[in-house]
């Protein structure tokens, strides 16, 4: 496209990027934020805000990486903080108002500021302190000190997609979606979603079941897969699945239940999901030992690890992946043997099963990610473990597997460090990203583009140390840069929550007990459930 200066078109219609009124990014990962200037700068759109100055091209942008918008600061004219189904609408409707009255981009952005949901980082100051920690948030023009997150309570009149252009590739989740509830009540301190979804809000099995037939219907696909943060933990997800199968067995349709947990895989749900075709089987003890479950509150236990997996292969399965992470708070080399000699134990398991598939071995595959300290949750003041650390507990995991029936994937600690300068990163990031992009920086999670040596150089360049960021504990005093964010869950629990941790001590999860994490203020959700 550069070579032949074609600029960047919408797929669908072909037409200029420039010819939109809105331009919107979904922040789902912080390694796409070179992507997002890319972009920009493929259509021929200034890359600063500051540098957009009519009523047009309004860069717009959301989704988890959201909660710590300062990073993106300067190029992004508006963030949507929180759920988007309802706040995206309210501001293109002040847009039309504006655009219609002739008012300026400031004006229309002093007002969409008013908008419950909505960040305008062009009316917040930042102040330094001398050790380069932030001094304070100064909000101008009247616009709140607080910017309060948007949420869908009522999730059976959400939108949702009944039809979706089909890629005529083959992408990575290449089937149906439906969204079965949103949140997680289980708060993994490590899990960034678990704390930024909630309250958890259910979606009714009456519209589970028509959006599903739907999709497929209108798609093609053959396989629905069932999306939420932990899908076992709906509420009556046996029922759920009893309705499903009443077409999916008839139209050949495969059921998938991609975050199931171990302590929530029972026989009801696995003879549901045995009725079409088999697949491996995840699952996500995230550490090694129990001391480190702990820690992380995953409240998972070996035994219900290998219970679960002697029923799944009992019932003819033989492929199982576990995820782990490297690099948790509090980690020793003993818990990283943990991992190898877990799944070691998966192993053993399946040859003591009586109805094990005959003539068939088991395959255990295991992954780990290199545990990123993420904004609003009990680890955002943990330091990362260096790139070093990392690479050396990955080698001594590997080292410690003694059979080729364990197969070990890691995640490169490169990628991961500069997520994690990214992730709790503040608005002097901004220069580096936009040097990034006149260097032509793309694609950085995908390891043929990146280039940790390369980043370097331009953090040299900038006079930024990407340490202060990724490996540097924060102390409870100072001010974090999304702290002028709320999520509804308050700063007080988290820091309870990482004294916890501190003690290898659990929560129990949201449908047990209430732990007052701040977001019955909603007045919704599981926060008002029976226990």
């Amino acid at each position: 496209m550069i070579k032949k200066s074609i600029p960047l078109y919408a797929l669908e219609s072909g037409d200029a990027i420039t010819d939109f009124d809105f331009i919107g990014f979904t922040l789902q990962y912080e390694l796409s934020f070179s992507n997002v200037l890319n972009m920009l700068k493929l259509a021929g759109i200034p890359l600063k805000s500051s540098d957009r100055k009519d009523l047009k091209q309004i860069v717009v942008a959301g989704g988890p990486c959201a909660c710590n918008p300062e990073p993106l600061a300067d190029f992004i004219d508006i963030f949507f903080i929180g759920e988007g189904e309802e706040v995206d609408l309210e501001v293109i409707e002040l847009y039309r108002k504006c655009r219609d009255g002739n008012k300026s981009k400031d004006e229309f952005l002093r007002l969409a500021a008013n908008i419950k949901g909505v960040y305008v980082p062009a009316l917040y100051d930042v102040e330094y302190n001398e050790d380069g920690t932030i001094k304070c948030f100064n909000p101008k023009d009247g616009v709140s000190e607080k910017v309060e997150k948007r949420l869908m309570l009522d999730m059976d009149n959400s939108y949702y997609p009944e039809n979706f252009v089909v890629p005529n590739i083959e992408i990575v989740h290449d089937r149906a979606v439906s969204e079965i509830f949103r949140g997680c009540i289980r708060g993994c301190r490590f899990c960034q979603a678990g704390f930024l979804y909630r309250p958890v809000r259910e979606k009714s099995i009456e519209v589970i079941n028509e959006q599903c037939h739907k999709l497929c219907n209108n798609t093609g696909y053959d396989e629905v897969s069932l999306s939420s943060l932990s899908s076992s933990d709906y509420t009556e997800i046996v029922a759920l699945l009893t309705e499903l199968n009443k077409w999916a067995e008839d139209e050949k349709v495969s059921i998938s239940l991609p975050s199931l947990r171990v302590d929530g895989f029972s026989d009801d749900i696995l003879s549901k999901i045995n009725t079409v075709r088999k697949s491996g089987l995840t699952f996500a003890p995230e550490a090694g030992t129990q001391r480190l479950r702990d820690v992380i509150n995953k409240n998972v236990f070996e035994d219900e690890l290998m219970e679960t997996c002697s029923k799944a292969f009992n019932a003819g399965w033989t492929k199982v992946k576990l995820y782990f992470m490297i690099g948790l708070p509090t980690e020793t080399y003993e818990d990283v043997e943990g991992i190898a000699h877990l799944a070691q134990k998966v192993v053993d398991t399946y040859y003591r099963c009586e109805s094990k598939p005959k003539g068939k071995s088991v395959t255990v595959t295991i992954s780990t990610a290199s545990f990123v300290p993420k904004p609003f949750t009990p680890f955002q003041w943990f330091p990362q473990n260096s790139r070093k650390t990392l690479m050396d507990k990955q080698l001594h995991l590997k080292e410690t597997i003694t059979t080729k029936k364990i197969n070990y994937n890691y995640h490169d600690a490169d990628t991961s460090y500069l997520e994690a300068v990214f992730a709790r990163g503040d608005r002097r990031l901004c220069a580096v990203l936009e040097k990034a992009c006149e260097k032509g920086f793309h694609f950085d999670g995908w390891s043929d583009c990146f280039s940790l040596e390369s980043w370097f150089e331009i953090f040299d360049e900038c006079g930024i140390d990407p340490d202060f960021y990724a490996c540097r504990e924060r102390s409870f005093d100072e001010i974090l840069p999304w702290d002028f964010l709320d999520y509804g869950v308050s700063k007080d629990f988290l820091k309870k929550e990482r004294e916890k941790a501190y003690n290898d001590t659990t929560t129990e999860h949201c449908r047990l007990k209430c732990s007052n994490c701040g977001a019955a203020k909603y007045g919704g959700g599981v926060c008002f459930e029976r226990r």
